[in-house]
């Protein structure tokens, strides 16, 4: 029997490079010199590829803030405390947080899932409930999870964007929500990548120099203690990640077997993004870099992937603030591309614009 992780990632194809082309066709015949549009024309040749329409227009936009607790918090690498994770939940369903505003701003939807806070949360507006456990084990104990929990994370999330992406060229944008959760992270890119524990360690909620300095050694010592194996994501999820982690992975592959471009925000959902590609390599293309946020990890997590954020403004919030922003911007290229006139439908000659000389031409 099939299981949802593997009949998603059986569905995952090639993005389309048809459409991509067409889209770069196209920017070619608009009013304005080639290429002077600079990186927002490869966004939206970008998005051309992953919808498989040349002349992408957005249809509807949302954020998944996934949220959950962490066990390693007991090693005290936060500077709050884990009961935060919950009462941010009740605000993201009050409407009151930075990501409600910036979705009244961009006419998204905020989808908020409960995928392993530690409290018994009661029926909220807004709320899914995909509650794996109570969070997370401590991993500088024992592993953050069994295997089982670890596929069913993903699967979670697989089954979250399945129910709530209903239109075509829908745009999604990846957050979080949990104390802890850059802890795990760091952990997961030391573990991914081989970077030193040390420079991937970030401030995460603002913590002193002495404890970042412990939150490293406290990374260090589960790495040593768990050997996650780098070319095994599940492996690694399971022994340091955490269940939304997991659950941004399995809305990651579910986006790119809809479609739908993917605008990460910042260090955790790259790292969902990290796993998700080691699952299936062809991910890389539907995902679009929100913004570098001032997490260390984050940077060494994006050069991994390969990818150049959009936005870079020293933001280090999470809950998809910086990839809504970053939205905006991809937006604004592919309006561009879709609404801009033609040299033809402008009725503006192209006889005597000056091209560049082909390469190694005299001057």
């Amino acid at each position: 029997m099939t299981s949802g992780l593997d009949a998603c990632r059986q569905a995952i194809v090639a993005v389309d490079a048809a459409a991509a082309s067409a889209a770069a066709q196209r920017w070619d015949m608009l009013t304005k010199p080639r290429g002077s549009l600079g990186r927002l024309e490869a966004l939206a040749c970008r998005v051309a590829g992953i919808t498989g329409v040349s002349r992408p227009r957005p249809a509807e936009r949302l954020v998944f803030v996934l949220a959950g607790d962490h066990g390693v918090t007991a090693e005290g690498v936060s500077a709050y405390p884990a009961d935060v994770t919950a009462q941010m939940v009740y605000n993201f369903a009050r409407g009151g947080a930075a990501i409600n505003v910036l979705a009244r701003q961009m006419g998204a939807r905020v989808i908020v899932a409960d995928m392993g806070v530690d409290a018994d949360l009661p029926p909220l507006p807004g709320l899914i409930a995909q509650k794996i456990r109570r969070g997370t084990h401590n991993f500088a104990r024992q592993p953050a999870m069994t295997s089982e929990e670890a596929v069913m994370s993903v699967e979670c999330g697989i089954a979250l964007a399945a129910a709530e992406v209903k239109m075509p060229q829908t745009w999604i944008v990846t957050g979080d929500m949990g104390i802890g959760n850059t802890t795990a992270s760091s952990a997961i890119v030391a573990a991914l990548t081989g970077a030193a524990v040390e420079t991937v360690t970030g401030r995460g909620t603002g913590v002193s120099a002495s404890v970042m300095e412990h939150k490293a050694a406290v990374i260090q010592q589960a790495l040593d203690r768990h050997r996650p194996h780098r070319h095994d994501p599940l492996d690694v999820l399971t022994k340091v990640g955490g269940f939304e982690i997991g659950g941004l992975v399995g809305i990651i592959l579910e986006a790119a077997a809809r479609h739908c471009p993917v605008i990460l925000d910042g260090l955790i959902s790259t790292v969902a993004a990290l796993l998700a590609v080691g699952l299936v390599p062809m991910v890389r293309e539907y995902l679009i870099a929100g913004h570098r946020s001032v997490e260390p990890g984050h940077s060494v997590a994006l050069q991994a992937l390969g990818l150049d954020p959009v936005l870079d403004l020293e933001m280090r919030l999470g809950e998809g603030t910086g990839g809504l922003l970053a939205l905006s911007v991809v937006e604004a290229g592919c309006r561009l591309l879709d609404e801009m006139a033609t040299f033809a439908e402008a009725g503006v000659s192209t006889d005597d614009l000056i091209h560049p000389p082909p390469a190694g031409a005299t001057p």
